[in-house]
């Protein structure tokens, strides 16, 4: 037993804690939400800049300058999300912020 009550994991605010296992499926959840909406924005950066080449009848080199383009942008932005997803959810663990999820038109946790 420890100092606290007894309680182990992490502390979430108002008393609570959090168990390892809520935590491990926060770090899933999360890893999930920015390997998909990486995918989702490097496949729309793809379409948009090499969209045209592949639609329109350009020239070879066009069409080659833009899908390597679209296809460098798409995995740097990949790459650029993913990692900005996953700092700010360690940030927020760290920092205790955001642990309970968004209650629209609540402007009190306690409400």
């Amino acid at each position: 037993m420890d100092s606290h009550g007894g309680h182990h994991g992490e502390h979430v605010g108002q008393g609570r804690t959090r168990s390892p296992q809520a935590r491990r499926d926060a770090v899933t959840i999360e890893i999930g939400y920015a390997l998909c909406s990486a995918v989702l924005l490097a496949a729309l950066v793809f379409g948009v800049v090499a969209g045209p080449a592949l639609v329109f009848g350009l020239s070879d080199t066009v069409r080659d300058v833009l899908v390597a383009a679209g296809a460098t942008l798409g995995a740097v932005l990949f790459m650029a999300r993913v990692v900005s997803v996953l700092i700010r959810f360690t940030r927020e663990i760290d920092s205790g912020v955001a642990t309970q999820p968004s209650q629209p038109g609540r402007t009190n946790p306690d409400s």
